[in-house]
């Protein structure tokens, strides 16, 4: 797996105006490649009278799903450069779409390539990136006198605290980097004095700590 990936920091929608055509970039993030084609279906319905909508997809941490359309433009001149640019910027998990109406100029090839890749990367620019982190998720069983100490701790440290559940014992679930559960289980064993168990789960993605 992939330990970081980058994806969009939310929908939006960025417009350009290159030799009197107008594109809007429409970007969003994307879990699967059925939310992708779903949000290119949305554009496409919002703007029927477009000349194009150009879309660019990328799915998988390890960019697994990666696909693009022209939709009428000369081969190789829209969906590609748009994919470039995602893949140029390490974008995963984001879907693209291009609307092109037609000003009356002929852009030509080059002309084309520069202005779909130009208008996603002025998009991601406008609209932020976000850097998701691979985590191991682990459980965390201590007592109550000493959880909410512990659980101030985690946080202070700026650990991924996801969730705290009270029952007889107190239950912390965190989210660890991957390279990191040595050194935690060394340093919870430390603070509470060896009366906490850590339990290790499955793994995920979340927001990386800067």
């Amino acid at each position: 797996m992939q330990e970081q990936y980058r994806t969009v920091a939310r929908a939006g929608v960025h417009e350009s105006e290159i030799n009197r055509s107008r594109f809007l970039c429409s970007l969003a993030p994307a879990a699967t490649e059925e939310e992708a084609q779903d949000f290119v279906a949305r554009v496409r319905k919002e703007h029927p009278t477009a000349s194009h909508n150009c879309f660019a997809y990328v799915i998988g941490a390890d960019a697994s799903v990666q696909k693009a359309s022209d939709d009428g433009e000369p081969g190789g001149t829209a969906g590609v450069p748009m994919l470039q640019m995602l893949m140029r910027r390490e974008m995963r998990y984001v879907v693209a779409v291009v609307t092109r109406y037609y000003g009356g100029v002929k852009l030509g090839a080059g002309g084309l390539i520069r202005a779909y890749g130009g208008v996603v990367g002025e998009a991601l620019d406008a609209l932020g990136t976000l850097t998701r982190q691979r985590f191991r998720l682990a459980t965390i069983h201590v007592d109550h006198q000493r959880a909410g100490k512990l659980e101030n701790d985690l946080r202070a440290t700026g650990r991924d605290v996801r969730e705290v559940r009270y029952a007889e014992a107190v239950t912390i679930e965190i989210g660890l980097p991957g390279g990191d559960v040595e050194a935690f289980t060394a340093w919870l064993a430390d603070t509470t004095s060896g009366t906490a168990t850590l339990e290790l789960g499955g793994e995920a993605y979340g927001d990386a700590t800067v």
